[in-house]
Parts: C-alpha cells; sequence; structure tokens
C-alpha cells in the first residue's frame, strides 16, 4: 500500500475546520467513558451490614469492545534485514468486573479482561516482532513462545478501604497520576501491584501516594519489573515503547519499586496546581511542577494558559551509558548520565463544545526522560497519536481543535478532533528518530447511551535529510468499538 494523499489531505482540512472535545463522552446508567478512556462510575453498590449482603448486593459491569489497526509504512525495509513492515491487527473481547458492597468500608472488585484476535487480521507467528500500534491486542511473548493468539488476564483485583473522604487501594489497579496512567485504549489497561491511597478530606486538595511494586502493561499477561529490561528475553519484563534499554535486569535487577506522590490543589478560583514526584530507589526520580489557570473572556469562552515543568535527577551514578533511551548514547554530553529536565507550555481556547489548542515542548539537552508508565510526559501539550518526543534536545510545535457537536445540540453524540505536530530531533544523535510532521485525526459517534464508535488515523511525514536516519513516514487506521451493560 502506498501514502494516500488525498487522505492525508482531507485530514488537515479537517483540523483546520473542526475537530474533539477532551471531555467528549459516553455516559450510561452505571458508566462514562471519559475521552482519555478512563472510566468513572456513576452508580456504584450501597453500604451494607452483612458480609453476605456485601456480595448479594454488589454490581457487576460489563463492557464488549473491539480494536481494529492497519499500519503502512511509506516504504518497507523488512526484507532487507529491516523492522519495517505493513502489519495489521485485531483485538476483540471486553472485560466483566465486580464490585462488593461495602461493609464497614471495605470493598473489593475483580475485573476479568479478554483480547481474541481473528486469523484474517492478524500477522503470522513468525511476524509479530513487526507489530505496530495493534500488538497491545496480544502478547508477543506468550504467541511467539506457543504459537497461540488471544489473552485472557485479571486486568483488576484489590480491596478497599473508604474513611470520609479517604481511600486506599491494596492489589492490582489503574493508577492516574502525571507518571502512570491505565491508557486503557487497546483491550486491556494498563495496571499496577501495589497500595495507592487518595485523599480529599483537604478542603479543594487531592493528594494520591503510591507504592506499586509490579506494573503489568496492556500486552503482558503476568506483571514484571516497573523499570528493568531484559535484552535476553525483551517481551519478559518492562518492554514499553519508552522504556530505556540500557537500566537491564543485569544492571539493576527485577525488584525495583515505583514511589509515585502527588497534591493538586484548586484553592485559588479557576487555578489548577499540582506537584508530583517519583521515585525507583537508586536509580531514577522525577519532579513535576504544573499549573493551569482559566479566564473566562465572555460568554461560556474561556482561555487557559498551562505549564509543566519536569526534573529528572540520576540516582544512579552509572559508568555505562544511560542518557539514551535506545542505548545509542553518540552525541549526549554526559552519556553515563540520567539528569536532564522538560518544559511544556499550551493555551486552550474553549466553551463548552469548542476546544482549541496550541502546544509547545522541549527537552534539554542532556538525557531523554526515562517514563515507561504510561504517563506520557509530554501528553495534553504535545504528545500526538503513537509518538514519543521526549528524547534529548527534542522540540514539538502542536495545533489542536475540537468540535463536540452533541454538546452543541447538533449531531447528537458525535465529534471531531484533529492534531498537527512539528517534531524536530536531534540530527547529531543516532539514537533520536528524524525530524517529521505528523497529522491525527479522530471521528467519535455515540449510538444511543451504550454503545461508541471512533475511527483514528495517524499520518507522519519523516525527513532525514542528510542525518542518515531512517525515513519512518507511515499511515495508521484504527478503529474503535465499545459497548458497556
Amino acid at each position: 500500500m502506498k501514502k494516500n494523499r488525498y487522505i492525508k489531505l482531507a485530514a488537515a482540512a479537517s483540523i483546520a475546520l473542526l475537530a474533539t472535545s477532551a471531555h467528549a463522552t459516553l455516559k450510561t446508567d452505571k458508566v462514562t467513558l471519559k475521552g482519555n478512556m478512563v472510566v468513572d462510575y456513576n452508580k456504584l453498590p450501597a453500604p451494607v451490614d452483612t458480609l453476605k449482603e456485601a456480595f448479594s448486593e454488589g454490581m457487576f459491569y460489563g463492557r464488549l469492545r473491539a480494536n481494529g489497526f492497519l499500519w503502512d509504512w511509506k516504504t518497507e525495509n523488512y526484507e532487507s534485514g529491516g523492522r519495517l513492515k505493513d502489519n495489521k491487527n485485531m483485538g476483540y473481547g471486553g472485560s466483566l468486573s465486580y464490585k462488593s458492597a461495602p461493609l464497614y468500608g471495605v470493598s473489593g472488585t475483580l475485573g476479568l479482561y479478554t483480547s481474541q484476535n481473528p486469523s484474517f487480521w492478524r500477522e503470522d507467528v513468525a511476524d509479530v516482532k513487526y507489530s505496530k500500534s495493534g500488538k497491545d491486542t496480544f502478547s508477543r511473548r506468550d504467541t511467539s513462545l506457543t504459537g497461540n493468539y488471544g489473552m485472557t488476564v485479571v486486568g483488576q483485583a484489590f480491596l478497599q478501604y473508604d474513611l470520609a473522604k479517604t481511600s486506599v487501594v491494596a492489589g492490582r489497579q489503574m493508577f492516574e497520576t502525571v507518571f502512570t496512567k491505565s491508557n486503557d485504549t487497546k483491550m486491556v489497561p494498563n495496571t499496577f501491584d501495589g497500595v495507592t491511597a487518595t485523599i480529599k478530606d483537604i478542603p479543594q486538595t487531592t493528594i494520591q501516594l503510591g507504592y506499586l511494586a509490579k506494573q503489568k502493561l496492556r500486552d503482558h499477561t503476568v506483571a514484571h519489573d516497573v523499570l528493568a529490561f531484559n535484552p535476553n528475553d525483551k517481551w519478559s519484563e518492562n518492554d514499553d515503547a519508552a522504556v530505556n534499554r540500557n537500566l537491564t535486569v543485569d544492571r539493576i535487577g527485577n525488584d525495583n519499586k515505583l514511589l509515585v506522590g502527588s497534591l493538586t490543589n484548586k484553592s485559588i478560583k479557576n487555578l489548577k496546581a499540582n506537584i508530583s514526584y517519583a521515585m525507583v530507589p537508586d536509580v531514577i526520580s522525577n519532579l513535576v511542577l504544573e499549573a493551569h489557570y482559566a479566564i473566562p473572556v465572555g460568554g461560556d469562552w474561556k482561555i487557559a494558559p498551562g505549564v509543566r515543568y519536569m526534573q529528572q535527577f540520576d540516582n544512579l551514578g552509572a559508568d555505562y551509558g544511560v542518557a539514551n533511551l535506545l542505548t545509542k548514547q553518540t552525541g549526549y554530553k554526559d552519556p553515563n548520565s540520567l539528569d536532564s529536565n522538560l518544559i511544556a507550555a499550551r493555551l486552550d481556547v474553549k466553551n463548552k463544545a469548542f476546544l482549541g489548542r496550541l502546544g509547545y515542548s522541549k527537552i534539554a539537552d542532556e538525557a531523554d526522560i526515562v517514563a515507561p508508565w504510561r504517563g506520557f510526559p509530554t501528553g495534553g501539550f504535545t504528545r500526538a497519536m503513537a509518538q514519543y518526543n521526549w528524547q534529548a534536545n527534542t522540540e514539538t510545535y502542536m495545533v489542536r481543535a475540537g468540535y463536540d457537536f452533541g454538546k452543541a445540540e447538533m449531531v447528537p453524540g458525535f465529534s471531531l478532533m484533529g492534531r498537527y505536530a512539528i517534531q524536530d530531533f536531534d540530527d547529531t544523535k543516532p539514537g533520536t528518530p528524524a525530524d517529521c510532521n505528523v497529522i491525527h485525526v479522530d471521528a467519535r459517534q455515540n449510538i444511543g447511551s451504550n454503545l461508541e464508535a471512533k475511527l483514528r488515523l495517524g499520518f507522519l511525514d519523516s525527513n532525514p535529510g542528510d542525518s542518515g536516519k531512517t525515513d519512518i513516514s507511515y499511515n495508521e487506521y484504527r478503529v474503535e468499538l465499545n459497548y458497556f451493560f
């Protein structure tokens, strides 16, 4: 398949005219599906007085879903030993979760997830290594070892204790912070095994604390280390696309912990401020300062500037290269250090139905940012679909527009979104991609109150110039269906 210029031009025109509010939702009587695919519960079991009632008065939450992917490289190179091969994947299945009723503040949740892969829309077993965005619909490791596709996993399994406005959760769970996300866009969410607390007893303040012992990425059937990469069995430990491959099991072990603390305050009218800290002891830590201020400008229109600063600290003191995520340390000022930082800024113009955004991010010319927990460092500012733009000395400019036709009372349940990003990587660093431009379009249609259909398009034009880097231009097409019951 060759690149379809007409589709790309149509996508660019869509961005210029319209595009989806991040807050577009599907709302059923039980749950709300937010624009970032986080599920909020509208109906929860009521407190009970006996253990028997805790189970008999619990509630089930069902979800049927399907995700289809088609990835079309401008130029394939797999026949000559490269990794660029057109590929397709599909997952269908869903989840069934059960929440017990609270007894003296104690409740439990169990969620089973399955993703199956039809033979007519997947790669051969020998070619699973070429799968791109669709790889998360199955376990590459399990398929390569057994020859079988499909996975069924325990996605959530935790006990919860609620007292006043404090909630403590222990077990396998989703944990949404600036560093960690469930990123539940491909059949199975990204989850963590550990203990977390969310505290809202202080007015206008939310505190989050997390001790995360293990992570289970979306395409894994068992939990693994939160940070370590295993080059001898590359899909067995943390193999997130943004993992630092220098931080191997042999060097840092496979029993690392991720500690997270976050404080968000809204005491000042129209201001949302956050300070967050994450640490993998003896390896790395990150501090984030973030603020967003909404300025009413008439009617229901607002202008909202926002800024994020992240400082990454090296706690490892390595005598080997760690600065580049892919082990290619050429061009880095101190290849043995993880010290780095980033600054990101955005300006939103929005009302009930429209969201326009200008975004900018700049990564220091030091180390790449380490972030394999699906909380993308540039997310919400300049990151486009499938992009990782937090390598050292990278600048990104982004324009985004979104319109929710349902909220505008024009077309019920329909919304459209587009992004255009210019990504300027460092040409002197072989371990970073070539400069590129990205177009990303989402079209979403809610059908009734329980079903959402979504079409996602991504087009990347790579410009290696004379840098010697690979041309990674591609088209990507995604279809998502979500039905809640």
